[in-house]
């Protein structure tokens, strides 16, 4: 029996990525100001972009397994940086195929870590396919963990709201900024965390752009007179479901 004064879980933000380094460059200032709020932080990461990301390694005569295990030890420093637990599922990249039994994986993930919020790639990435695979798997995971009669551990959960977050191509991928997330107070945090990243060096500064262009864009539809940081940064998100509220705001 759970006592009435027993102290609430914290909240659960779940963060469903098809590589490595897609929850650092896209979401680590989410996920490092749930972090920063007391929040539990779990990362699915299905592959290790082993062979899509990994170029510098392959350049350098870098074996499979050898990359394998560059990736997973950069992936878990960042995540330790921004203050997540990361768990891998080594399920291949270029291509990452859907499968049932990886979908399965997830449900339980799902049951397990009761999120409150779940992040994930949106729906269209013609650079890469991996992107809209994980985002398949996520969301048809989301469903089945809401389902009594699907088999498996756990409590059902309940409908977590799911944020997009941005492809590396947004003008081609139907992305279009919905929610402008301000990670000023922690752009050092995320910094760190993609400068872990040594096999995707290339992209430190292009990151570190968007932020500041996304920042512009926070100011501008935030007004003038919010006492907003001069240099602020920002994540953009897209939401697919509509937002639940009792007012307008």
């Amino acid at each position: 029996m759970t006592q009435a004064n027993a102290p609430a879980s914290p909240r659960s933000t779940l963060v469903v990525t098809a590589h490595a380094g897609d929850f650092v460059w896209r979401a680590g200032g989410a996920i490092a100001l749930a972090a920063v709020r007391g929040e539990k932080v779990t990362i699915a990461c299905l592959t290790f972009g082993e062979r899509g990301e990994s170029a510098k390694a392959w350049r350098e005569g870098g074996k499979l397994d050898e990359i394998k295990a560059i990736r997973r030890d950069e992936a878990e420093r960042a995540a330790t940086t921004l203050g997540a637990e990361v768990r891998f599922f080594d399920a291949g990249d270029y291509p990452l195929i859907p499968t049932a039994e990886l979908t399965d994986q997830l449900v339980a993930v799902y049951r397990e870590t009761q999120p409150d919020v779940v992040l994930t790639h949106p729906v269209e990435d013609p650079y890469n396919g991996d992107h809209p695979a994980a985002n398949r798997m996520a969301l048809q995971a989301r469903i089945l963990a809401q389902a009594i009669g699907y088999p498996g551990e756990g409590d059902i959960i309940g409908a977590p709201p799911v944020f997009y977050f941005e492809p590396h191509q947004p003008e081609m991928s139907g992305f279009r900024p919905e929610v402008l997330l301000d990670i000023t107070e922690v752009w050092d945090t995320k910094r760190k965390a993609m400068e872990c990243l040594a096999a995707q060096q290339h992209l430190w500064a292009y990151y570190t752009d968007l932020a500041v262009r996304r920042g512009v864009q926070l100011k501008r539809n935030a007004g003038p007179n919010l006492g907003l940081a001069h240099n602020t940064m920002a994540e953009a998100y897209m939401r697919p479901f509509p937002q639940i509220a009792k007012e307008l705001a």
